[in-house]
């Protein structure tokens, strides 16, 4: 399994549902691209993720043509005592598709 590992700032996405997300540097954005076979719904990568002691399932999304973004659930932003603003270390790593 392909996993990678960086630190990213949280910001809020505009709009109604205040949605958190840590934008996936385009390093490591293209280790997901070559790696991670078929996309999903709207071009997303299942991938389990680890920030802190938190550990859940999800997707990244694509946000641009060069990188994508990871949404943070409400339940692990407040575990981790995260916030707007906050720069956290993620491990995101590539969950195989049968």
């Amino acid at each position: 399994m392909t996993t990678v590992t960086f630190s990213g700032e949280v910001w809020i996405a505009p709009g109604d549902g205040a949605w958190h997300f840590v934008t996936v540097p385009e390093e490591q954005a293209e280790i997901i691209r070559l790696e991670s076979g078929p996309r999903v719904g709207f071009g997303s990568v299942k991938v389990e993720a680890t920030v802190g002691s938190s550990t859940w399932s999800t997707s990244v999304f694509p946000d641009t043509k060069l990188t994508y973004v990871l949404p943070l659930k409400k339940s692990v932003r407040h575990a981790e005592g995260i916030l707007a603003g906050d720069t956290i270390d993620v491990r995101l790593t590539l969950v195989a598709l049968p």
